[in-house]
């Protein structure tokens, strides 16, 4: 995974694609949250949030 993250940042850093950053931080957000609102004790804070 870290060189992952290493191959994926040098390219953003060499072809000047520093827009795709947030977009990538948003889209791993939202995978975390979908996996932090399959617990049940979250859930009900999460549906009410939305």
């Amino acid at each position: 995974m870290g060189e992952f993250l290493r191959d994926l940042w040098q390219f953003m850093k060499v072809r000047k694609k520093y827009w795709l950053l947030p977009i990538i931080l948003v889209l791993v957000l939202l995978g975390g949250l979908v996996i932090v609102s399959q617990q049940s004790a979250l859930a009900s804070l999460i549906y009410t949030v939305f």
